[in-house]
């Protein structure tokens, strides 16, 4: 992980991911933390760099479907983030649940 720690901050779980940005999917890593949830892009993809979502700011974690330029379901293989702030980020992870329970181990 790139991203420094925060004081007090440990990890829980990581895996290779995709964040949906846009109709663009872009391949990374996800990390779970007590503190963070944190997504770090490969350096090839068009969109690079990092997402880094507040566990505080967590209202909650479910099933989704992976949408093909973010408009046509193709896959029931992601998960949706939601935040206070109303945003929605989806990520398409291995074992969805694990993450799902994971995320909510943390926020609950």
């Amino acid at each position: 992980m790139k991203t420094e720690f925060l004081s007090g901050e440990k990890p829980v779980k990581d895996g290779a991911a995709n964040l949906q940005r846009g109709i663009e999917t872009v391949g990374g890593w996800l990390y779970l933390t007590n503190q963070r949830l944190i997504f770090e892009a490969h350096a090839f993809n068009v969109q690079s760099g990092r997402t880094i979502i507040p566990l505080a700011s967590i209202t909650g974690a479910r099933t989704c479907w992976t949408k093909f330029l973010n408009l046509i379901p193709l896959f029931p293989n992601s998960i949706a983030v939601a935040t206070k702030e109303g945003t929605e980020y989806r990520f398409v992870t291995f074992g969805r649940q694990a993450w799902i329970d994971a995320i909510d181990g943390q926020t609950g």
